[in-house]
């Protein structure tokens, strides 16, 4: 059993994992060692489990393999998996006391790929982006350690900005494989249809539309941004590099007029470091301000 998901998890290549990695790299690479260490465990756990649903596979043999993986995650629980990388994760777990309820929702929204390539709401498609990406930022605050209870709905929320703006972005790219996070409803309103999509027709109604949805995950990242107190602002420096690299991505969308079909959106290396290394300097070197402040 062991194998057969070692191997479908090698011969998974996501597209998108490029960039994903690099802004994962640069936002967690300034983190102390242990923590840094956790995080990579957390990001090979969950890379690892994309890499299931976006192998090239049959969809009954990866909802086999998603199963066999999820047992094998439990076994870990225990002490007795054959996958390091699971072992690492639950010692992760224990030293960190991250609630390994999140693990199991982190596999319930992968899963999700598998079995729903359509959401007829917004409301269906937030509930996608918390199991995918806000359960992601609930595990790393159990590592980054803040004061407040509040970042919590911080995680959550920056969560699904991260997430709908990778949905943005990746419009072309889902519709190869047949998917649409869009909402129907968001279709409908601005005459935009599934055809559309797949042909990858910029059009009016396709601004419009891009226009909407970009702007919904403003608000994600400033409720987020207005969620985050300030005594844990220093405790979180790396979720803000995230955040910034992923809210200038969404800035590149609208600059170049919301063509992600035929316009790069990616940021390039040099000004993702540049990021990073800005928010670093402001969180961990600079003095805290006295006065609350937007940064």
């Amino acid at each position: 059993m062991g194998s057969n998901i070692a191997a479908a998890i090698r011969r998974g290549s996501p597209e998108n994992f490029g960039a994903n990695h690099s802004s994962f790299l640069y936002s967690f690479s300034f983190l102390p060692r242990d923590q840094r260490e956790a995080i990579h465990t957390l990001y090979a756990f969950c890379r690892q489990t994309d890499e299931i649903v976006d192998s090239g596979r049959e969809p009954s043999r990866k909802i086999d393999l998603l199963r066999k993986w999820r047992m094998e995650l439990g076994k870990a629980l225990e002490g007795r998996s054959e996958y390091s990388i699971l072992n690492r994760l639950s010692a992760i777990a224990k030293r960190f006391n991250i609630p390994v309820d999140l693990f199991y929702e982190l596999i319930q929204g992968v899963e999700m790929d598998l079995t729903t390539n359509r959401y007829r709401t917004f409301e269906d498609l937030r509930k996608y982006c918390y199991h995918v990406a806000s359960t992601v930022g609930l595990m790393c605050l159990e590592i980054f350690r803040p004061r407040n209870e509040r970042t919590r709905e911080y995680a959550i929320n920056l969560g699904i900005a991260l997430q709908l703006t990778n949905i943005l972005r990746d419009v072309k790219l889902d519709a190869k494989y047949g998917r649409i996070y869009l909402p129907e409803e968001d279709l409908e309103r601005f005459g935009y249809t599934e055809d559309d999509v797949f042909a990858n027709r910029y059009t009016p109604q396709f601004v419009a539309l891009m226009e909407f949805e970009c702007n919904r995950a403003n608000e994600y990242f400033e409720k987020a941004q207005a969620l985050l107190p300030q005594e844990d602002k220093r405790a979180m420096f790396a979720a803000k590099i995230m955040e910034r690299i992923y809210y200038h991505t969404l800035l590149r969308i609208k600059k170049n007029q919301y063509d992600v079909f035929q316009r790069s959106t990616r940021l390039p290396s040099i000004l993702q470091f540049l990021i990073a290394l800005k928010y670093w300097f402001i969180h961990r070197v600079l003095p805290l301000p006295t006065t609350r402040q937007a940064v």
